[in-house]
């Protein structure tokens, strides 16, 4: 026993290509693998009854995200006839040659991928907004939604989204026991973007 603290597991992010991200482009099977990653494994019909889907339309799109990777059975879960679910990636990147693909067909793949990012976001933070008086007072005070306007170059600003995300990733190996009495799982949101064209 050396008396360091134990190192965070190294998280499995999934790097999209063309190919995965047409499979991942599609609003329910980006609802349904977040609900896995936040929620833990489950059925069909356990996502459809906490999404409010038909069992037969979550069924069929958790086998399409099976046959592009981002999910897999979970055969310890299973009684025989019900097939559980659970995510095989804990995050997925979108890189920046996806973004930028000549090809039409991933452009509006990226497309659907980042505006239903964007209504996933829109939703949680109008669910928090419902919902935080039920939240203790030290949660009401410890939440933030802010904005802030900048004047960057384009390296400037790819430099500012590596720093936060290292912040962010930085806060994962401080995270408190699962079972701590006044932990609770926190999303963090970051959209950064130009508003005006360069002059």
């Amino acid at each position: 026993m050396t008396g360091e603290p134990e190192r965070p597991a190294q998280r499995r992010i999934h790097h999209l290509d063309a190919r995965s991200l047409r499979g991942l482009a599609h609003p329910l099977r980006m609802r349904l693998l977040s609900s896995l990653r936040r929620d833990g494994p489950a059925t069909a019909s356990q996502l459809a009854d906490r999404l409010g889907e038909s069992s037969g339309a979550t069924s069929y799109h958790l086998r399409q995200l099976a046959e592009y990777g981002f999910v897999e059975d979970a055969p310890e879960r299973g009684t025989g006839r019900e097939r559980w679910w659970r995510a095989v990636y804990d995050g997925t990147m979108l890189g920046d040659e996806l973004r930028t693909d000549p090809d039409p067909e991933v452009r509006g793949a990226v497309g659907t991928l980042l505006h239903e990012s964007a209504t996933q976001h829109s939703q949680e933070l109008s669910t928090w907004l419902g919902t935080a008086d039920d939240w203790p007072k030290e949660w009401v005070e410890s939440s933030d939604v802010s904005d802030f306007t900048l004047r960057l170059t384009p390296e400037l600003s790819a430099e500012l989204g590596r720093k936060a995300h290292a912040l962010i990733e930085s806060y994962r190996a401080l995270a408190p026991e699962a079972d701590a009495p006044d932990a609770a799982t926190v999303r963090v949101h970051l959209h950064q973007f130009p508003t005006r064209p360069a002059t």
